[in-house]
């Protein structure tokens, strides 16, 4: 693998000693030690209620956080700063690296976040005495199907587990069959749904609106966490909207889903402009990363190339696509934008959160879309994006449904603290 490494030294590279179990000495101070293990961006994200809650019943704990990648590992610094003891890079799971990792922190306890198995660290946590759970544990049919591959592995690895806190009946079925103990594995709920914005996030916003000018009355679409070639159709879709209604210059904000993408996507925006598919030329573009212009305020796309501020950008919105979802990629959260009480669609590839895809469905709090030919994607976007543009009544309907299940789904992060002390104990 070290030609990959090397070749994407960027992405892989960074924190590389510390994936080999070469990190800076942990000072103990007498306390039990709590590993929290988020693998990236949204992980961290979901943790941030779990965090608060388990500082507030454990201060006598310490916590630190650990990730995988890049992108999560600064998002980490930055919101558990004066929170956890540390925050590093999760060791490769081999036997030398995990017990270097494990020798240098001790950890009473480790939690990894939704379903992180990694067959080496669960048996060497176990190993130390270290209780090992999974929090907000999901698992889809697709990672249960590849799981299977390996049943014997995993009904071993799935031993060294003291506790499965899964989000939904549909994950504890898959994970019990697998071979995690059914008296060990209890539904919680999904942490997500206790997300709420705090002070930092409406910084961002603050600072968005006041360099973007997006108070001005131009409704606002942002395209969440998109993949490729999903930029492209949003693309077409919204200059769609604009050739139908210029006075009113709807404005669009778009936020990829991998940082590596950025460049990528900025020169899309600038290209799309000759593309034959492209019905406004005449649009004007700006980056979050670029120095601040006074054109920014009246910028018609707006890429947000940075880490860690689209939650802060949600309240600024009137409709949110969450991406991920026209491709076979699986889809990203919807909860977030939920949070800050949006009209949201998403499309047809949601396997990734099938129990909460349904649960807004069932509320009527979200549209999705059907699948359809790629070449009609476009067309199925412009029709969303205008008739909630123009629908005040069903935008601000979807948009107070959706913010209603998130209240209805509460508590996901006290069940979970609750059933910890067990383990800690």
């Amino acid at each position: 693998m070290l030609p990959v490494f090397i070749f994407n030294r960027s992405k892989y590279l960074a924190g590389f000693n510390e994936r080999l179990g070469k990190y800076p000495q942990f000072i103990h101070d007498g306390r039990k030690v709590i590993w929290l293990h988020c693998v990236s961006v949204g992980e961290a994200n979901a943790a941030r209620p779990l965090v608060d809650e388990i500082k507030r019943s454990f201060p006598g704990y310490g916590l630190i956080v650990s990730t995988t990648t890049k992108t999560g590992q600064e998002l980490a610094k930055n919101i558990f700063a004066g929170k956890a003891d540390a925050v590093f890079y999760f060791p490769f799971d081999w036997k030398s690296t995990v017990r270097r990792a494990l020798d240098n922190f001790k950890p009473s306890a480790v939690l990894l976040m939704e379903t992180e198995i990694w067959p080496r660290f669960i048996h060497e946590a176990s190993r130390t005495g270290a209780k090992v759970a999974i929090v907000n544990g999901r698992l889809s049919e697709r990672s249960f199907n590849r799981y299977s591959n390996f049943a014997a592995l995993m009904k071993k690895v799935l031993a060294n587990i003291s506790l499965a806190l899964m989000q939904g009946e549909a994950d504890a079925k898959r994970i019990t069959s697998l071979g995690m103990d059914a008296g060990r594995t209890n539904v919680t709920g999904n942490i997500k749904f206790d997300l709420e914005l705090n002070e930092s996030d409406a910084a961002v916003t603050s600072e968005l609106d006041e360099r973007f000018g997006f108070s001005d009355g131009k409704p606002l679409i942002i395209a969440a966490s998109t993949h490729e070639p999903e930029e492209r159709w949003v693309l077409d879709a919204f200059c769609s909207v604009l050739a139908g209604d210029a006075r009113n210059r709807s404005r669009l904000l778009i936020a990829p889903r991998h940082p590596e993408r950025f460049d990528a996507v900025a020169k899309l925006i600038r290209d799309f402009r000759n593309d034959p598919a492209c019905e406004w030329t005449r649009y004007s573009f700006a980056r979050r990363s670029a120095e601040p212009s006074p054109e920014d305020s009246d910028a018609d796309i707006i890429l947000l190339d940075s880490i860690g501020e689209l939650r802060g950008a949600y309240p600024l919105a009137q409709v949110v696509f969450v991406g991920g979802s026209l491709i076979p990629h699986g889809g990203q959260s919807v909860l977030e934008p939920a949070a800050a009480g949006k009209a949201i669609a998403t499309g047809p590839y949601t396997h990734n959160f099938t129990d909460v895809v349904k649960t807004f469905l069932e509320k009527k709090a979200l549209i999705q879309f059907e699948k359809i030919p790629e070449t009609a994607i476009p067309d199925d976007l412009f029709l969303a994006f205008s008739d909630l543009l123009e629908d005040n009544e069903e935008r601000e309907e979807l948009a107070r449904n959706a913010a209603n299940v998130m209240a209805e789904n509460r508590g996901a992060t006290r069940k979970t603290v609750e059933l910890l002390r067990m383990v800690l104990s």
